[in-house]
């Protein structure tokens, strides 16, 4: 695909059919997250690849939207070094979205998820404490049976509002508020 129909089709996957992800893939997902920017070009960022299903499962329980994560072939988890915790995040949601508009690219859906029993995840992938966990990234081709109960859920009681915000809702010139750009 070209860049702009990746991004502009792009879509949280959170129901995957059982192929497992090729390495060639897997690979291109790793490295497109290892090639984002990063401040002072620190790439903080570690990627923990869970392909287990009792790992993915195990891991499913460390967040409230989490679920998803059990059934998707892989999952990749943002860890950041606490040494660079001012743009850390910033940079780990740099790595996330070129890894996830990498897989769209190859055909692999993904979905970004919080870790909020960081205790939990911290067992259960043996994260050291000079880590901070950022975000788990669930990968797989996305379920030829269409939308599944997980994304069911979520499209029917958590985004009751379908589509985006128009641009012009969004943008403002010069100063906040103003809402045409009047040259001068």
């Amino acid at each position: 695909m070209e860049t702009w129909e990746v991004i502009r089709t792009k879509r949280a996957v959170r129901d995957y059919d059982d192929r497992p992800l090729p390495e060639r893939v897997l690979h291109r997902i790793l490295n497109a997250g290892r090639l984002a920017g990063s401040a002072r070009n620190a790439q903080p960022w570690r990627f923990i690849v869970v392909r287990e299903a009792s790992q993915r499962q195990r891991l499913s329980r460390c967040g409230r939207f989490a679920r998803h994560l059990a059934h998707a072939p892989c999952v990749i988890v943002i860890c950041t070094d606490v040494q660079h915790r001012r743009w850390a995040a910033f940079d780990a949601g740099r790595a996330a979205q070129n890894m996830v508009l990498a897989a769209w690219d190859q055909g692999v859906g993904s979905c970004v998820t919080a870790l909020h029993d960081e205790a939990s995840a911290r067992e259960v992938l043996r994260i050291p404490d000079t880590f901070d966990i950022q975000v788990a990234i669930a990968f797989g081709y996305p379920s030829p049976a269409g939308e599944g109960p997980i994304h069911r859920f979520i499209r029917e009681r958590v985004l009751r509002v379908t589509g985006r915000r128009p641009l012009h809702e969004l943008v403002y010139y010069e100063v906040w508020g103003q809402t045409s750009h009047h040259e001068g």
